[in-house]
């Protein structure tokens, strides 16, 4: 439930990355001694990659501000049940085959936002030397001689295709490299951990990773980097409600096209340190701007449902083009039924404004989806009622907690 018409002002500290956290828990597989990691959310997402490792006998334990994990002899056999629900369980494909040798996947779930092929990572998982027999409810990976480097070229910059094959090659025989790699910062942060853990990577952030295989990783600490999509996305509802925030542990360098954006609007941008702050007296109106889609550092398509809310508060047309997926505008009937005035054709959604949002009863249908519905709802006169709330505690920590902090009217009917 969330009471528009309130300004948010206040300090904010950002949380670790979703996105980084999910395949660095994977990567504890490929080690024997214990992993520490620090700065790691609390996510619906993250508790059940945790109950992932466990099922597949490794151990998670919390000391204080770490999480120790720890896998001696870990499984290669995922419960159907706890893949299914998370797309991102794919990475564990790389990381099992890295360790054991074998890995039988079922299906995984995850946001329908449109295709997310996994061809990328069984082709470059197959030019390594593993054999996969793709069945319709499990993918069954085996390295019968080992994995051995290889040069892969990716059509598109997958992220978790990078990741996947970075965790398959830290202990392939020889040399890897993976050309047209994905550049994200949780790409980066991956490479981070496991060169902590004994791993030879380098080039992580560019197009070309190199990866030359070691026989085995060791144990070792390492601090999730902040979310930087949680930091936009909050930026973002500043923004829209107008307010004075800051953003502590901001990643600002991995938001330069985002903050570049809304600075084109109108919004105040200050960049310290390790902070950002963002401001916009309410009563002074945002301007109109285009924004296109496209991998990092492009403007990411994770702030894309959230930047199209804002900008249904700004004064003329704004046009967001979604290049990445075909189906990530799934939050647009739910912004019009709050009075929005949007018209998408294809992957281009026309947005007039600025639309004199009300309250309504609407439906989250991903993460993203329903972080921008919440940025309208902030925006809006009267109560808006978000169905399928459950998506925010997949990728945001705490946001109910934040957004109060900050003077914002939300409640949560699940506690």
């Amino acid at each position: 439930m969330v009471e528009g018409g309130t300004r948010l002002s206040g300090r904010l500290r950002v949380s670790g990355s979703k996105n980084a956290s999910l395949p660095e828990l994977a990567a504890c597989l490929l080690s024997s001694e214990a992993v520490r990691l620090s700065n790691l959310p609390d996510l619906a997402d993250t508790r059940l990659m945790v109950e992932i490792i466990r099922s597949l006998g490794g151990t998670v334990e919390v000391e204080g501000e770490e999480t120790v994990v720890s896998s001696a002899s870990p499984s290669g056999e995922i419960a159907p049940d706890l893949a299914r629900r998370m797309r991102a369980s794919i990475v564990l494909l790389g990381a099992l085959l890295g360790r054991l040798g074998r890995v039988r996947l079922p299906t995984t779930g995850g946001d329908a936002i449109g295709a997310r092929r996994v061809g990328e990572h069984l082709r470059g998982l197959r030019a390594m030397g593993a054999v996969i027999e793709e069945l319709p409810e499990a993918l069954v990976a085996t390295a019968p001689q080992g994995l051995h480097g290889a040069r892969i070229v990716l059509d598109i910059p997958s992220v978790t295709g990078t990741e996947n094959l970075m965790l398959a090659a830290v202990t392939a025989r020889g040399r890897t490299e993976i050309l047209n790699a994905a550049r994200e910062p949780h790409v980066q942060d991956l490479a981070r951990l496991l060169r902590g853990m004994g791993a030879g990577v380098e080039g992580a952030g560019t197009e070309r990773v190199v990866i030359d295989g070691v026989p085995e990783l060791g144990g070792c600490s390492h601090s999730v980097i902040a979310d930087y999509l949680e930091a936009g996305t909050y930026a973002c509802a500043v923004a829209a409600a107008g307010g004075d925030v800051l953003l502590e542990f901001g990643p600002a360098r991995d938001l330069a096209h985002p903050m570049m954006k809304l600075e084109q609007a109108g919004v105040e941008i200050e960049i310290g340190e390790d902070t950002i702050r963002v401001r916009r007296d309410p009563e002074r109106p945002l301007r109109p701007v285009d924004m296109v889609t496209w991998v990092h550092p492009g403007f990411p398509t994770d702030l894309q449902a959230q930047f199209l809310a804002l900008v249904t508060q700004a004064e003329g047309v704004s046009m967001v083009q979604e290049w990445l997926y075909e189906n990530r505008f799934q939050h647009v009937p739910e912004l019009i039924r709050m009075g929005a005035d949007i018209e998408v054709s294809g992957r281009d959604a026309l947005v007039r404004g600025p639309s004199r949002l009300h309250g309504a009863s609407v439906r989250a249908s991903d993460i993203r989806s329903a972080a921008a519905l919440v940025i309208a709802a902030l925006c809006a006169e009267g109560r808006t009622e978000l169905h399928d709330p459950w998506h925010l505690g997949r990728g945001y920590d705490d946001l109910v907690g934040k957004l109060t902090a900050l003077g914002a009217r939300v409640e949560s009917g699940q506690g």
